[in-house]
């Protein structure tokens, strides 16, 4: 059959992740306010809580700049890794693994203005309201910081978020594809949509794994008022004392939340490829 032969163009990457990020912003908020408190409010307490001071509209707040994150960091780094497969060798999984290093460096330094303003925008619900910042949208939010606090603030937490960029990328696409490889060499998966949700699921648990420490830290990061923290070290100094686990705070949430994600994402590409992509000549 041709359809499974089409390749992907470079944007349906990031054409799938804005689709996917509608779909799961609920729980990226819940996510990043579990992460954010110093407290220990449960997810079961967090929810109706929130929805019980603020109304259920909150759990879409700052939805605006979720999706400009997906259309920035999720198309570059899904655009560098399909691009790159005409100058890298993908036919093994170090090839794989290298490309997709590669990928998530780029989409994690394009992408780190609209996440920071994503994070703030989320974490405005749980803050008085006399603190609250109150982007009026993610453009709002990014013109606000460079007004407010300078160029340099926009790229506030960029160095864990490029660090858990490069260890996403590596978990959801190169194992993505891996695991992909490995289910269609055995006789009980063809490439149809229950091969495409093992895959990505597995893919999901992996890159969660991967990524929760430097999520919690780039988070903090990028929440965190001007001189709040001296640098990286002090924010990993200000998280040890919550203990190890500390460090995988909101995982339960983060896995829930990048699981379907990760899903639905895979999901979408794969469509979009099967049925939009360039049929090789």
């Amino acid at each position: 059959m041709e359809k499974p032969q089409r390749k992907a163009r470079w944007f349906f990457g990031g054409l799938a992740s804005v689709g996917a990020a509608v779909v799961t912003h609920p729980l990226d908020l819940i996510k990043v306010t579990l992460q954010t408190q110093q407290g220990h409010l449960s997810v079961a307490q967090l929810i109706p809580k929130l929805a019980r001071e603020q109304g259920i509209l909150v759990f879409y707040n700052g939805l605006s700049a979720s999706m400009l994150r997906q259309m920035t960091y999720s198309t570059a780094r899904f655009g560098v890794y399909e691009a790159g497969k005409d100058y890298v060798k993908t036919d093994t999984f170090a090839g794989k693994v290298a490309l997709a290093g590669a990928s998530g460096l780029v989409g994690g330094i394009v992408g780190t203005p609209a996440d920071m303003v994503n994070v703030r925008m989320q974490n405005d619900v749980k803050l008085p309201v006399e603190q609250r910042r109150n982007y009026k949208n993610a453009v709002d939010g990014l013109f606000r910081v460079y007004r407010q606090e300078g160029f340099a603030r926009l790229f506030s937490g960029a160095t864990t978020a490029t660090a858990r960029g490069i260890l996403m990328t590596i978990g959801q696409i190169a194992f993505y594809d891996q695991t992909k490889i490995y289910l269609l060499a055995t006789p009980y998966f063809h490439d149809n949509l229950i091969t495409h949700f093992t895959a990505s699921l597995v893919a999901g648990t992996i890159a969660t794994t991967l990524t929760q420490p430097l999520d919690v830290l780039k988070t903090r990061s990028m929440n965190a008022k001007p001189g709040e923290y001296a640098g990286l070290w002090d924010v990993v100094k200000h998280t040890a004392k919550l203990g190890p686990l500390g460090f995988f705070k909101g995982y339960v949430p983060a896995f829930v939340r990048l699981g379907p994600h990760t899903i639905i994402t895979f999901v979408f590409l794969e469509q979009l490829r099967l049925n939009f992509g360039t049929t090789p000549s």
